[in-house]
């Protein structure tokens, strides 16, 4: 594999997954707190109050990102340190952020910012949450703020990470916080986070004047039909455009995809909620766009579900969530956004497998992970070669954390956590993710002295 000189190599984590800390510093409750008390939601009943306890350790958390020899570390900013009440803005939860990028900043580590990872504010909840519209104005509050503290030191910020999670998996599905079962709910909460991410962009460029760069993450699976027959490719249409195009339409081409509202009509009242300049702004150019990419979908028509479609069965390799490994299937989904969506540059925010990890004699031999990693930078590396234009690969994840409704029965990192001692141990998907970053250095290090540069 071959990556150009600027390519850059980072790892992920979210807030609420790592931090811990639950009520210190001026820390309020969020959706995730609340949703991990109730009884069946949440394996075990797990909960983020400890985690990988980040908040005091986050000293040590990035000299192993130095280790591994990252150019840039995404993390995410907990909305309830910020702003634990409604309008009143708590500076020690800031303070928590300043020092993390500057020990960063120390390490040489870019730091990349996603201002919504999930965590909403109670309060915020309390009051309808995603659903009601003066959401938007609640999180442009809180992005001024970010703003306004941090974009100084910040070298890229993500407005929302997943909102098809946040808003399908929340407001519909109802296996992620607040854990509702409501269409209507959730076709709403889409909409406002996607509108209260153009107004974001468009206050950091247009109002603050900012030169940091600024885009929005999606989670995208291309989608197959099992069969050939019409009523298989019905259901592949209709996952494809629940899963990516209802999110890739408003944000590239400034509209909703028409048969999805007509299929989402039976259970969605009105579209009045979308107001007029809406569409507009969620179409805001950005700088780059970020995708998260995991697995594909393969499905089959289901005359009882309301979408027409379910999971068809595949002779894929799985990762340890039972998902197909799919490099090949991911190559398709970069040259159908480029065909289709954008040229923007793009970058790989999060990629990444859980595996059934086993700990013994200090050290955890996850040979599958190294394969996973290693097949999707291959991808990566020929479809850079075919000028798609991906500049950045973010691994998911750097730790073992909490994995939302799975509890810390997934395990995602590169660095086993032990969650009884806190103990950080390197996996060999560690060890190997930095080697492929020094031999990258390298290479392009010995490019340069030859070439007469300065190194």
């Amino acid at each position: 594999m071959n990556f150009d000189k600027t390519f850059v190599f980072g790892t992920a984590t979210s807030s609420y997954q790592i931090e811990g800390a639950h009520k210190e510093g001026g820390r309020t409750p969020s959706i995730w707190d609340m949703f991990c008390d109730i009884p069946g939601k949440v394996y075990k009943q797990h909960n983020g109050d400890v985690a990988c306890d980040h908040y005091h350790r986050y000293e040590e958390d990035i000299q192993h990102i130095k280790r591994l020899g990252v150019d840039t570390y995404r993390f995410s900013i907990a909305w309830p340190r910020i702003f634990p009440e409604k309008g009143k803005y708590n500076p020690e939860g800031m303070d928590f952020y300043k020092k993390l990028i500057r020990e960063l900043k120390e390490a040489g580590i870019k730091p990349a910012v996603t201002l919504y990872h999930w965590d909403l504010p109670l309060w915020a909840h309390e009051e309808g949450g995603w659903v009601n519209r003066d959401s938007v104005d609640w999180f442009v509050d809180y992005a001024r703020v970010c703003f306004t503290e941090l974009d100084a030191e910040i070298d890229s910020w993500i407005t929302h990470n997943e909102p098809w999670c946040a808003g399908f998996l929340g407001y519909h599905q109802g296996v992620h916080a607040p854990g509702h079962t409501n269409l209507d709910e959730a076709v709403k909460a889409v909409h406002h986070m996607l509108v209260s991410h153009g107004k974001a962009v468009k206050l950091l460029k247009e109002e603050l004047k900012s030169k940091t760069d600024i885009g929005i993450t999606l989670n995208l699976s291309p989608i197959y039909p099992n069969s050939h027959s019409y009523n298989d490719q019905l259901a592949a249409n209709n996952a494809d455009g629940y899963s990516n195009r209802w999110f890739l339409d408003p944000v590239f081409k400034g509209s909703y995809p028409v048969d999805m509202m007509n299929l989402f009509s039976k259970y969605v009242h009105s579209y009045d909620f979308i107001h007029a300049g809406d569409m507009e702004l969620i179409s805001t150019e950005c700088d780059f766009f970020g995708i998260n990419f995991y697995s594909r979908g393969l499905v089959e028509f289901s005359a009882a579900n309301d979408f027409l479609h379910r999971g068809a069965h595949s002779d894929y390799k799985k990762t340890g969530m039972g998902w197909d490994i799919a490099p090949n299937e991911f190559k398709d989904l970069i040259r159908r956004l480029r065909k289709e969506y954008t040229d923007l540059p793009i970058f790989i925010t999060e990629n990444g497998a859980a595996f059934d990890d086993v700990l013994e004699n200090g050290r955890v031999h996850d040979q599958e992970r190294v394969e996973y990693v290693e097949q999707h930078l291959q991808a990566v590396s020929e479809l850079n070669k075919d000028g798609m234009n991906i500049q950045g690969y973010y691994l998911w994840s750097l730790m073992d954390n909490f994995e939302w409704s799975f509890g810390y029965d997934k395990r995602f990192g590169i660095l086993y956590i032990d969650f009884d001692t806190q103990e950080r141990i390197w996996k060999d998907s560690a060890y190997r993710y930095a080697e492929i970053i020094r031999d990258h250095k390298k290479a392009h290090s010995i490019y340069e002295d030859h070439e007469g540069v300065t190194k």
